[in-house]
């Protein structure tokens, strides 16, 4: 049901995958923790910049997490803008790690300690 409900939605036209430049997973200060960070250049001098895990029904081999540009007010104040942000990976990585993905590309990365089938 709850599946249904989410493929029924519209997107939003209020946001949008951006190029990247760099995408790095380092480990945490505790075991089996990790983050990914990624940088580049906003298109907008007033977007905000965000990294989107995206959504799974099942465990995927790699998940998603979409580079996203939104723009509050609705308006592009038009000149670059470098950023560089960062999520913790608990909870958002597939089988065998994650993958970056960007308007220029897409960027995989093996991530030990994500969701794994059952034994």
């Amino acid at each position: 049901m709850t599946s249904e409900v989410l493929a029924s939605t519209t997107q939003a036209t209020s946001s949008r995958v951006i190029s990247f430049d760099s995408a790095n997973v380092v480990g945490g200060f505790i075991n089996d923790t990790y983050f990914l960070t990624v940088t580049g250049e906003a298109p907008c001098l007033n977007m905000d910049v965000n990294l989107v895990p995206l959504i799974y029904i099942d465990c995927p081999e790699f998940w998603g997490i979409e580079v996203v540009g939104m723009l509050p007010g609705g308006f592009c104040i038009t000149a670059m803008k470098p950023f560089a942000v960062t999520i913790p990976l608990d909870g958002v990585t597939g089988k065998l790690g994650i993958e970056v993905i960007g308007h220029n590309r897409r960027e995989k990365f093996e991530v030990a300690g994500g969701c794994r089938e059952p034994k």
